[in-house]
């Protein structure tokens, strides 16, 4: 009997088991992307930062503008994300046991690790942000 549940189930478990590869190659592209697109925008500002920290800027204040940036394009992310789950909530009701279409641990999870794991990736842009040299800066144009 053991054997015709497992044969029954085979389907549906290759289904979840191909979207879960899918949704963690995803997460790693995603950090993969932010990361490159926030090194690219922080090197094209590297005069702007300069000037701030020569203002007066502290690192900390220029750490807090780039992952501000980054937090806002997340928050756009996030929100285009649970509208695209929120459209295929019919689709994965079929694919999974015990779970209800709108089931709102799911839909605040989810989001919510998407975010942290984008303002993590936005550190290490940041941090080199945070440590650029006026000098240096202003003397390379």
């Amino acid at each position: 009997m053991d054997e015709r549940v497992d044969a029954s189930l085979a389907p549906q478990r290759f289904q979840l088991i191909l979207i879960g590869a899918f949704a963690a190659i995803a997460i790693l592209l995603a950090v993969a992307g932010v990361y490159g697109v926030m090194s690219y925008l922080v090197g094209r500002r590297t005069r702007e930062i300069g000037i701030r920290m020569a203002m007066g800027a502290t690192p900390a204040r220029v750490m807090r503008l780039v992952t501000g940036e980054t937090a806002a394009l997340a928050l756009i992310a996030v929100i285009a994300g649970l509208g695209g789950a929120w459209g295929l909530t019919r689709y994965i009701k079929t694919l999974l046991y015990g779970v209800t279409e709108l089931d709102p641990t799911t839909f605040a999870a989810a989001p919510a690790l998407l975010a942290l794991i984008v303002l993590g990736a936005s550190l290490g842009p940041a941090s080199r942000a945070s440590q650029v040299d006026p000098l240096v800066a202003l003397r390379e144009e």
